[in-house]
């Protein structure tokens, strides 16, 4: 167990190859509970939202869930996050664990009398069963699936009130379930039991991790923070650029105008390198034999992990914007240094709106 933003949750269950392998090729469920919960109602909740929030609610309706950012006024993330909105007047976010307070926060400094904000962080489980298999195995437990990818519904399961989500965080075709507490462990069971014998395999933190990285998503706390801009990390479609306001809006605006002072770009290694959050990104020399040194820092890994799919390493870093995809790359791995590749993200081929 690995203590995580108050939760322990587990890395791992048999092995982070074996359960990223079940996910890619079958199917795996996560508990991913340490996720938060914030329902926001009352007349007028989804303007708060979206003028909180840097996605445009208008862009979808009733039943549709949203990516979307929560920026401070300097343009950088707080957090990123899934809104579901069920009305104009009630909506459920789900954030990250650890910015679920300061979300929360923002959105009532932001709310009017009449709307409020409940954080349901205690009383709702998650769990993300993902893979090929995954609607299958959901609509074997008696659960709606005939939805498109980032639609929702609710329904009951053994006297309980269940939102069924057709997200995930793997790239693989999905759905998550928000259940109450109380029925997480029952929900957990049935859902091993319906997926018996399509193999499903309970996967842990790590597996998440490798699946996502292959993917190119972006962690808070990683990949993105108050230090970095929708701008930066590639998610300028995650901006309602034409909504009047939004917060950070003025300070993205004029980055977007002038131009970010760093990328998030894709690597794949071109030796047995595995890239690691933090390592210096260098540019590469003309001679295969110079030494770290005689190549420019062009940023830093963000994001980096071997690649159970691929077998190589991958990751993601903040680079200089002058870097372009198919440039080649140092990268100082503990004082050696590992030759990459700059490469657009995706890593691996999926089909999550499949």
């Amino acid at each position: 167990m690995q203590p995580f933003a108050g939760w322990d949750m587990p890395l791992q269950y048999t092995g982070v190859v074996e359960e990223h392998a079940a996910v890619r090729e079958r199917v795996g469920v996560f508990d991913v509970s340490h996720l938060g919960t914030l329902d926001v109602h009352g007349a007028g909740a989804a303007g708060v939202v979206n003028e909180v929030l840097t996605n445009d609610l208008g862009r979808i309706g009733p039943g549709r869930a949203q990516y979307t950012l929560c920026c401070t006024d300097s343009g950088g993330v707080v957090d990123d996050l899934i809104v579901y909105l069920d009305s104009p007047t009630r909506l459920r976010l789900v954030p990250n664990a650890a910015n679920a307070g300061d979300v929360a926060q923002r959105l009532r400094a932001a709310a009017p009398n009449g709307v409020t904000v409940d954080d349901r962080h205690a009383d709702v489980a998650v769990l993300a069963v993902q893979g090929p298999a995954s609607l299958d195995v959901v609509s074997a437990v008696g659960l709606p699936t005939a939805m498109d990818y980032m639609a929702f519904a609710h329904a009951q399961w053994r006297g309980f009130d269940v939102t069924v989500c057709r997200t995930g965080y793997t790239g693989e075709r999905g759905v998550e379930l928000l259940v109450p507490a109380d029925a997480a462990v029952r929900m957990w069971d049935a859902l091993l039991e319906a997926g018996d014998e399509a193999g499903i395999q309970p996967c842990g933190l790590a597996a998440r991790d490798t699946l996502r990285t292959e993917m190119g998503y972006p962690l808070h706390g990683q990949d993105l923070s108050v230090d970095v801009t929708p701008v930066q990390a590639r998610l300028r479609w995650a901006v309602g650029w034409d909504k009047p306001s939004f917060t950070g809006k003025q300070a993205l605006m004029a980055e977007r105008e002038r131009g970010p002072a760093s990328v998030l770009r894709g690597l794949v290694a071109q030796d047995r390198s595995i890239p690691r959050p933090g390592m210096a990104v260098h540019a590469a020399a003309p001679d295969e034999s110079a030494g770290l040194a005689d190549g420019d820092v062009l940023g830093q890994v963000t994001s980096g992990t071997f690649s159970p799919t691929l077998r190589i390493g991958i990751g993601l870093a903040l680079l200089a914007p002058s870097v372009a995809n198919g440039d080649e790359v140092v990268v100082d791995v503990r004082g050696r240094p590992g030759r990459f590749t700059v490469t657009a993200p995706p890593f691996v081929a999926t089909t999550p709106s499949g």
